[in-house]
């Protein structure tokens, strides 16, 4: 049984190239594409069994794409289970610019899930929950799938006496519920206050809001390089960002979020399971396209900025 679950209710077939420039009505001679399994869930089991732990990828998929994700995780060695649906499992395309290093990334929209597919990961996911710790749900709902869907597994996961972890945005994340770890963004923390955010004291009014409400125990705020805010009830810690040139931000908050969870499963303080959680963001950044944190990279950052301190 893996410790890690995670649900990705809308994946997606990752796809990245390179091309000399972005011009608007030219044909555009591309480099030879990399392929990745995609989606919030799908990248954090991925990247937790790049770093050595235990994860299970939930997701519904069909058509091509959907046979190519369930391919190339078989590939990586990374457990999953396939819900199988008539829709087509949508694609996701990187196209990094040589001339700039401008990165394009455009997201089509996956296929519409219907109640009775809902219904089928909602019970997949509970018949892997009692060997599991931590459920991570990650990524948009696609089309058909209520917003408060993630509100329901919260609570399925709760019945289960397992903790909760989403990384959402837009409705999906205001109806969510109560969860264990909540890692929203700067713009998606403004989204749930309903107001801006100016400065470090409006964050950590925020983030405590959040938790006074009850939506939260645990807030990560992603802060990119500024780093990130993790709070609870009896207190915050802010865990500076390492310094990095970015070749490609794919990936790098489920990167973040893998290392999190997996040093919490790893029984390390909150704090240091952050400070993991960005070294595994950091070092996103470090491959071209849509390539994961790579557990080397991740060790040597974390060890340089955190160990020796």
């Amino acid at each position: 049984m893996a410790a890690i679950v995670t649900l990705t209710m809308n994946p997606a077939l990752d796809i990245a190239t390179v091309t000399d420039r972005v011009v608007p009505t030219h044909k555009l001679r591309c480099e030879a594409p990399r392929y990745d399994p995609g989606g919030g869930g799908i990248n954090v089991a991925r990247a937790v069994h790049a770093l050595g732990g235990d994860a299970l990828a939930i997701f519904p998929a069909g058509g091509a794409a959907g046979e190519m994700i369930g391919y190339l995780l078989h590939k990586e060695g990374v457990l999953h289970h396939v819900i199988h649906i008539t829709g087509f499992t949508r694609e996701s395309l990187a196209v990094d610019e040589r001339e700039t290093g401008d990165q394009y990334r455009f997201l089509l929209p996956g296929p519409e899930i219907g109640p009775a597919d809902q219904e089928r990961c909602l019970d997949r996911l509970a018949a892997r929950l009692p060997g599991a710790r931590y459920v991570v749900a990650s990524g948009s709902l696609p089309l058909g799938v209520p917003e408060d869907f993630y509100a329901r597994v919260a609570k399925l996961v709760l019945r289960h006496g397992k903790r909760f972890v989403l990384d959402t945005s837009g409705p999906a994340l205001t109806a969510a519920g109560c969860v264990h770890l909540l890692k929203p963004s700067l713009r998606e923390l403004e989204h749930l206050v309903g107001r801006q955010i100016n400065d470090e004291q409006d964050e950590e009014q925020a983030v405590y809001e959040l938790i006074a409400q009850g939506r939260a125990e645990i807030v990560v705020l992603s802060l990119g390089a500024r780093g990130a805010l993790v709070a609870t009830a009896q207190g915050s810690e802010r865990v500076a960002a390492i310094p990095a040139e970015a070749k490609s931000t794919v990936g790098a908050g489920d990167s973040m979020l893998a290392g999190i969870v997996l040093g919490l499963c790893r029984d390390l303080s909150l704090g240091d399971a952050v400070r993991f959680g960005v070294a595994a963001g950091t070092a996103a950044l470090l491959g071209a396209g849509t390539q994961l944190c790579r557990r080397d990279d991740v060790e040597r950052l974390y060890a340089r900025q955190f160990l020796q301190q």
